[in-house]
């Protein structure tokens, strides 16, 4: 199995490739929905939050207020780098046992859905393939504030608190060009979806794992079968 991790800017589209790339049988494993039940009451990463934020930040019931955390952390970037030191070790575990489950399952290949992927560098590595879901900055700053109802310069402030998408682009080994119609988009990740099925790059991750537990004996027995 490899992993694929696909990236993009706040309302580049990212979500609608993703949802996309499921619906073609594609298992994708989203970050920010981790991101969101690891805040829940239940996980250690609330108290870390609660004790460091305040509780103004909480709701009547007691849930993590995200659009209160999100006006702090997008306006002052001390406070971003100290929330997700507290919330990204807690997403990667979690990322780490979904990956496991389907490795045991036989997937071929696992998409990592993560909106930090270039600016986390310590996941970026462990990727096969990078995907960058880009969309022109008028058409991305006009998306945001109609999806969110913030004004021009709630928006900007959100899109600069990012790695820009130009710059992600060129880091990216795939880039999905989501400026343009919902049609152009979908043909460009069918042509993605192609490629990710006809990599064979899930056999060498397949191979060591025969070697760890079969031993090297067992795995030259098992090559010269697959030869003969």
């Amino acid at each position: 199995m490899f992993l694929v991790g696909l990236s993009g800017g706040i309302a580049s589209g990212k979500s609608t490739v993703a949802a996309l790339l499921q619906e073609l049988g594609c298992v994708v494993i989203d970050a920010d929905v981790i991101a969101r039940q690891v805040v829940q009451p239940c996980f250690q990463a609330y108290q870390r939050i609660v004790h460091s934020f305040g509780p103004e930040i909480l709701l009547e019931n007691g849930e993590i207020n995200r659009e209160a955390l999100g006006s702090i952390i997008f306006s002052q970037p001390e406070k971003r780098k100290l929330l997700n030191s507290i919330t990204h070790p807690e997403i990667q575990k979690e990322m780490l046992k979904q990956i496991l489950k389907y490795f045991v399952l036989g997937y071929r290949y696992v998409i990592l859905d993560i909106p930090l992927l270039f600016e986390t560098k310590m996941l970026s590595k462990f990727m096969k393939h990078t995907v960058v879901v880009y969309c022109d900055p008028q058409a991305q700053l006009s998306r945001l504030m109609h999806r969110n109802g913030l004004t021009q310069t709630e928006a900007e402030a959100r899109i600069a608190a990012q790695m820009p998408l130009a710059q992600k682009v060129k880091l990216a080994d795939h880039v999905i060009d989501n400026s343009g119609d919902a049609e152009a988009t979908k043909r460009q990740v069918l042509e993605l979806h192609a490629a990710l099925e006809d990599s064979l790059d899930f056999l060498i991750v397949r191979l060591l794992a025969v070697a760890a537990t079969a031993g090297v004996g067992g795995l030259v027995y098992f090559l010269i079968q697959k030869l003969v």
